[in-house]
């Protein structure tokens, strides 16, 4: 059974940085392109950066410069490195297999994905 499961959420400062781990089991994550999404209060869910399986990466242009995707297929976890961070990055980031990773952010979204349950990151001072 294929399973997700995100860590290294919290409270940090604006300007700190923080990474976030997602932990896969039950398939070869050397086959998959992941992703990371995120929900920010009130709004709706957003893709913000993925990386396929040769490990080329791309980025909502609201993350480019400051966040960091990879990918460690021996350890079976994805990284999204977050540096720079600011008040509008808050809230619930999720980490996703087998997405449609491409320029285009809005296309990531695939019926067959499979989602990890979600890990609060919270920019306050």
């Amino acid at each position: 059974q294929l399973q997700l499961v995100e860590s290294g959420g919290g409270l940090v400062q604006p300007g700190g940085s923080m990474r976030l781990s997602c932990v896969t089991s039950g398939f070869t994550l050397d086959y998959y392109a992941m992703g990371w999404f995120r929900q920010a209060p009130g709004k709706e869910r957003e893709g913000i950066s993925c990386i396929d399986a040769r490990a080329g990466t791309y980025y909502e242009d609201s993350v480019k410069g400051r966040f960091t995707i990879s990918r460690d297929n021996a350890k079976r976890t994805v990284y999204l490195q977050m540096d720079s961070l600011k008040v509008e990055d808050t809230g619930v980031y999720y980490c996703v297999a087998n997405v449609e990773c491409n320029q285009y952010p809005d296309t990531w979204r695939n019926p067959d994905a499979s989602w990890g349950q979600g890990t609060q990151v919270t920019v306050s001072s």
